[in-house]
């Protein structure tokens, strides 16, 4: 469908091109006066002065060509240059792929120093699967994959234009880098700018990890998405967007890949840390006011461009295994309408804000686990992956949806996780995915195949061409072809701007959830007892020891009247904070050896001790029936600043925060639920009680101003109309 509509569109636009045709040299009119080009900058080709306004001559022919005049329509411009590309051009366009500074690389394989530079000069090959384990059929790759390549050869040679930043650099040794890439594409043959991506780099992590989140710490640094979630503030949300949208651009990264729309129906997924939580509601308040702040009502210079995953949601497990690896290659829907009652409004939220692409999941959806009617029909699932799934993409996302930007692969689909299309060569699976109403592809650096497949079927060219003029839109509406340079000690300032990390520290506070707090034990002041001494200890995976020490620094140095002690024995009160980990390739919930929590007997032994303030991060609903009975206070956390919960622990802020999810009773409740629909909708015996009588539902949370906490389920029949609806009926 999308093809065939594109011919029409072409030859509208051809047409409005001749009424609008601009003579090479000095255009005698233009479409759009009113439109402000704030800076021309180049640095590989020369500039010319039309009508006193500069242009840049990107092909180097001494002319203003209509794709270089900044006050045509996007459309017009676009079609120009769509029309002077080759082949090998547009199939370059159409991959997006890691690339590496100097010294970064997969595992061992650091790109070795060169002088004058910071461009990574060496090709990544990889000959077996970092997604598999050795004895799997997809291990061994059939031939040689190119991940991430060389960055002259990518451009100049492969004619490649979209990267991944997996580096975490300073600010501006990303901004000179990324100056970097964008002069070498400057001087290509048509001077088709890079556009640089990331997934999220704004947010507290302990567990960086390759594809979900490589960097943490440059940027304002404000709470996990599950603690923005749990603040229940979408105008703070919105207002992160906003702020980390200019931290970004000013380093030189233009587009996100993020954020996760996906909602959590099993509690054991690896990847609920990057989600907003198990409510369909709330998670689509939360992903219409990040796509508004950092994109804004429409792309321009100032937007960091985002694409929302993963389509049409990965929260929906078996066991919590990750369609990354060959057991959990399947999505599973065995409720009646679970589909499309949990797991697409966050998806439509984002379309309504503006999303620009659109990110569909490794897994195929499986008729064998599923009830059917899924789709609203009575149709059978196309087992397939959901980027080869025509029925998922063109018939529900873009027909049924309505969404109009582009479709975005998750890494590797022709590689690594070819779910459902394994007996393909790659030539076949890239020219089903493109049929299906794929755009670009990402985690592949290696053109060929798409060529192949147009040259196996020349029809493909209107899919190719489809494709390309999303991508040439998107980044001219980015205003990457007038100027793409960033200032490097713009980028350390903007980075820096204590008025950011002021409010992201607000957000930090409200994105602390009080569960128990047993005889008022909380606030800690100096009114209750002479002298505080508090005993701090952290249990994590990782260095626990240096954890702890580094924390017992933080609140010694941020509150004077707090005396921190290193012995057990002198304390009059513990704080114990529980940092379980989690990965995709061992989902598990349960605090043991898995999550790095083995010891969780001297967790009892200090809460048994002296009245101990027990704070667990919840990067999953973990298991806390062994260390929460015998706390005096309990407190969730989201990755979140210490000097935020020293706040909420001594008062300074009265906690507002609300749980994203339902914690689980024990391992029998999380053997018996249902991996599709979420935690308040599971049977009562799901839920965990305190020793209170009170039940941590989705929304459960207390204050101090309280008296007895309800721990009443907010779910859909009792939230109301979302936030983002309300506004966008305005």
């Amino acid at each position: 469908m999308m093809a065939k509509s594109s011919k029409w569109k072409r030859v509208t636009i051809m047409l409005l091109s001749a009424l609008l045709f601009v003579p090479l040299v000095i255009p005698q009119a233009s479409a759009n006066e009113d439109v402000i080009v704030k800076n021309v900058e180049a640095r590989a080709k020369r500039i010319l002065e039309v009508d006193g306004k500069k242009f840049k001559d990107l092909n180097a022919n001494k002319q203003l060509d209509k794709y270089e005049d900044w006050r045509l329509p996007v459309e017009v411009r676009v079609q120009d240059l769509l029309e002077q590309m080759t082949i090998e051009e547009k199939a370059g366009l159409m991959l997006i792929s890691s690339q590496f500074m100097q010294g970064g690389g997969f595992g061992t394989a650091k790109c070795p120093p060169e002088e004058g530079t910071l461009l990574c000069e060496t090709d990544t090959w990889s000959d077996t699967n970092m997604w598999a384990q050795p004895g799997d059929p997809n291990y061994y790759f059939d031939e040689p994959v190119l991940d991430a390549s060389a960055a002259t050869t990518g451009i100049l040679e492969r004619n490649l234009r979209y990267f991944i930043i997996r580096d975490n650099p300073k600010a501006d040794v990303l901004a000179q880098w990324t100056n970097e890439l964008q002069e070498k594409a400057e001087g290509s043959r048509l001077g088709i700018p890079v556009v640089m991506t990331s997934n999220p780099r704004n947010h507290i992590n302990n567990n960086l990890a390759f594809g979900f989140a490589e960097a943490s710490g440059v940027f304002s640094v404000w709470p996990g998405e599950l603690g923005l979630a749990a603040t229940r503030d979408a105008e703070l949300v919105k207002k992160f967007g906003q702020i980390a949208a200019k931290e970004w651009r000013a380093s030189g990264i233009q587009k996100g890949y993020m954020y996760m729309a996906d909602i959590i129906t099993d509690p054991i997924w690896g990847r609920t840390n990057g989600t907003f939580g198990e409510s369909p509601e709330l998670a689509a308040d939360m992903i219409y006011a990040i796509v508004k702040g950092f994109q804004g009502d429409q792309l321009t210079s100032s937007s960091v461009s985002l694409t929302t995953k993963h389509f049409p949601g990965g929260g929906a497990r078996d066991d919590g295994k990750d369609p990354h690896y060959l057991d959990g290659n399947f999505n599973p829907y065995p409720t009646e309408g679970s589909l499309l009652k949990y797991h697409i409004p966050p998806f439509k939220a984002a379309i309504e804000a503006g999303t620009t692409s659109i990110m569909p999941y490794y897994a195929y959806p499986s008729n064998e686990h599923s009830a059917p009617g899924q789709l609203g029909t009575d149709e059978p699932f196309e087992e397939v992956g959901f980027a080869y799934n025509k029925a998922i993409i063109g018939d529900l996302l873009r027909d049924q949806l309505g969404f109009k930007g582009y479709v975005n692969t998750d890494t590797g689909i022709t590689t690594a996780m070819p779910w459902g299309v394994e007996d393909l060569t790659r030539a076949q699976r890239v020219a089903y995915a493109l049929k299906a109403g794929v755009n670009i592809f990402s985690g592949e650096a290696d053109p060929q195949y798409i060529i192949q497949a147009i040259a196996a079927e020349p029809e493909l060219i209107e899919f190719v061409d489809d494709s390309v003029e999303f991508l040439l839109t998107e980044m001219m509406k980015l205003g990457l072809f007038e100027d793409p340079y960033v200032d490097p000690e713009n980028a350390v300032q903007v980075a820096s701007n204590p008025e950011s990390q002021k409010l992201a520290d607000e957000a930090h506070r409200k994105s602390v959830v009080l569960l128990r707090n047993d005889k008022k034990l909380l606030p800690l002041n100096n009114g209750q007892i002479k002298k505080i001494k508090l005993y701090v200890e952290v249990f994590t995976r990782n260095n626990a020891a240096g954890s702890s020490e580094a924390l017992r620094k933080t609140i010694a140095n941020y509150d004077k009247s707090i005396q921190v002690v290193d012995n057990l024995e002198e304390a009059t009160h513990a704080l114990v904070w529980v940092h379980p980990n989690n990965t995709t390739a061992n989902p598990s919930i349960k605090l043991g050896p898995e999550t790095g929590i083995a010891n969780v007997d001297r967790i009892v032994e200090i809460q048994k001790t002296v009245p101990t303030i027990t704070a667990i991060n919840m990067t999953n609903p973990w298991l806390i029936d062994e260390i929460e009975p015998n706390a005096a206070a309990v407190i969730s956390t989201f990755g979140v600043k210490a000097e935020a919960l020293v706040d909420v622990i001594r008062g300074k802020f009265n906690p507002t925060g609300k749980l994203p999810f339902t914690i689980p009773a024990d391992e029998e409740a999380v053997a018996n639920e249902n991996g599709d629909i979420p935690g308040y909708e599971e049977d009562p015996s799901y839920v965990y009680k305190n020793k209170a009588g009170q039940e941590y539902w989705f929304g459960f949370g207390l204050s101090y101003n309280q008296g007895k906490a309800v721990g009443k389920p907010e779910h859909a029949g009792e939230t109301g109309k979302p936030a983002h609806a309300e506004k966008s009926s305005k």
